[in-house]
């Protein structure tokens, strides 16, 4: 297919940290893929969860499908905008790996305890575990990835100082590398980043609404007040009279990501036009994301998610399990921070003396890490033995 003129091209990509040969048989973005999937911190996606707490049923989401899902939604924008989607899909792929345990619980409740010593963000421990934390080669430590990817993660919601930054300046980690490896914190990123984070978007909105209908935490009829939600089960009802539930739901969400993903097709074509931007550099120059919802499905995707946290972050059975990882988080680090033997003997090698901030960094990786089934079998190790003597 041909590639749209600002398209970020791999043949011009700005390399890597170490310099490494070419592959014979794969383009850079393609190997930064390959990579991601091969990670240690791909797989344990797998037993991370979204917003159940280690569920009982097998079917709803994980970090590990999420990213799957928003893989496959990047490609499909990307292909359409004649952007490169092996580097869409690499950023898809990597984009959660600095969630810690419990969702946006443990997030929480990591940041928490982290105050002392600088907070905690997932955005700046993705890139941790990306250029640091990740040890499988030998000349490297982290997987060494190509700066359009590491550009696009790190600012794939936008700017990550200047004017048009969401935040006040970079996390720690983020301007550290960026000094090595200059990340241009004060640019948006590339166009195959600003579709990851629309295609992250449309997934996580549309899944959480399933995860939440089969769940039975909300019903069909209560999304009659989300005007373009109810609209889409109108139209199912309208097609399929007899249609079961369940099928009704999975029709519907069909066609939400179908009218999300038109959307942003649209609006994306209709700015890139408007900038007449010939190339990624000049995508990252502008003074606002090219990709992007029109303003009235960006109203439908803020109702939706006001009806989402209203409705099922809130729910009774979420807090109570959310009230319990926050705990088990809490606990954990507190444990290890005041008895850093308690860690595996690889990570106790990186501490120094209990309470020290050098300590509870390791602490903090060593959480963040972790599956929600793994923090509550070290929960259970190191608290339940306790509670029996």
């Amino acid at each position: 297919m041909t590639r749209a003129p600002y398209a970020t091209r791999h043949e011009e990509s700005r390399g890597r940290l170490h310099p490494e040969p070419d592959s014979k048989t794969r383009t850079p973005f393609q190997r930064d893929r390959d990579r991601i999937i091969h990670s240690t911190a791909f797989r344990r996606l797998k037993h991370k969860t979204q917003v159940f707490i280690a569920p009982d049923g097998d079917h709803y989401r994980t970090r590990l499908t999420h990213s799957l899902e928003v893989s496959q939604i990047a490609r499909g924008l990307a292909r359409s905008l004649g952007l490169d989607e092996d580097l869409a899909e690499a950023l898809a792929l990597a984009h959660d790996f600095g969630h810690p345990p419990f969702g946006h619980a443990g997030e929480t409740a990591l940041d928490e305890a982290m105050q002392p010593f600088g907070g905690f963000d997932h955005n700046d421990q993705t890139l941790r575990v990306l250029v640091k934390l990740e040890q499988r080669y030998a000349a490297f430590d982290g997987l060494n990835l190509t700066w359009e990817v590491l550009e696009g993660i790190v600012k794939h919601n936008g700017p990550a100082s200047g004017p048009h930054a969401t935040k006040d300046g970079p996390t720690p980690m983020v301007g550290d590398y960026s000094a090595k490896h200059d990340l241009e914190l004060d640019t948006f990123a590339g166009p195959e980043a600003q579709v990851a984070a629309l295609a992250d978007d449309i997934a996580y909105d549309t899944h959480d609404l399933d995860d939440g209908l089969r769940a039975g935490i909300f019903a069909i009829d209560d999304l009659n007040a989300v005007s373009h939600v109810a609209d889409a089960f109108a139209e199912v009802r309208l097609k399929y009279p007899d249609i079961e539930p369940t099928r009704a739901i999975h029709e519907a969400v069909r066609e939400l990501i179908g009218a999300m993903v038109v959307d942003v097709l649209k609006e994306s074509e209709r700015r890139l036009v408007a900038a007449g931007a010939r190339s990624a550099t000049e995508i990252r120059a502008l003074d606002h994301p090219v990709v992007a919802f029109s303003d009235a499905m960006g109203e439908n995707d803020r109702a939706l998610k006001e009806f989402l946290f209203r409705h099922m972050y809130r729910h009774d059975s979420v807090t109570k399990e959310t009230d319990k990882a926050k705990r088990i988080v809490r606990e954990l680090f507190e444990r290890f921070l005041e008895s850093p033997e308690d860690l595996p003997r690889e990570w106790q090698r990186q501490t120094d003396e209990a309470g020290s901030a050098v300590t509870a960094r390791v602490v903090a990786d060593y959480i963040a890490g972790m599956t929600d089934r793994y923090a509550m079998m070290q929960h259970d190790r190191l608290f339940k033995v306790e509670t029996r003597v």
